[in-house]
């Protein structure tokens, strides 16, 4: 006689006041559990590099002021490289622009290109012009 033998014939049990799960449902409770949600994300958030803003020394800032001088607004046409911060960690990347000039406005310490992009004079590195 097996350990099995005093209710191996009786009829299997329903509950009179839950309904009866469905196999879907059943097969929900042992579905993979991800405990440490969104923690991946975290680890490729701090192991993502950025850039260090270069602080330029005093010939190298008399060079981009007479380069700043020199543009004509509405007519030069310029790559510039500046550094663009990081919205999520310090640091930021450098990066490149090319486009026509709109307007230089000295109040606000910006560049504005004809394209709508906005440059932060003090945080540009250099300044080449396209003939």
């Amino acid at each position: 006689m097996s350990d099995y033998s005093k209710i191996i014939d009786h009829p299997h049990h329903t509950s009179r006041t839950r309904p009866h799960m469905s196999m879907t449902a059943r097969a929900a409770q042992f579905s993979p559990f991800a405990a440490l949600t969104g923690y991946g994300d975290a680890v490729d958030e701090t192991a993502r590099l950025t850039d260090e803003k270069i602080e330029l020394d005093e010939d190298a800032v008399r060079e981009l002021n007479l380069k700043l001088q020199q543009i004509n607004e509405g007519s030069s046409y310029v790559t510039i490289t500046y550094f663009l911060p990081d919205l999520l960690k310090e640091g930021g990347c450098y990066t490149i622009h090319s486009g026509c000039v709109k307007k230089i406005d000295t109040m606000e310490n910006k560049i504005i290109m004809s394209d709508g992009n906005i440059i932060p004079i003090d945080d540009i590195y250099d300044i080449g012009f396209i003939e």
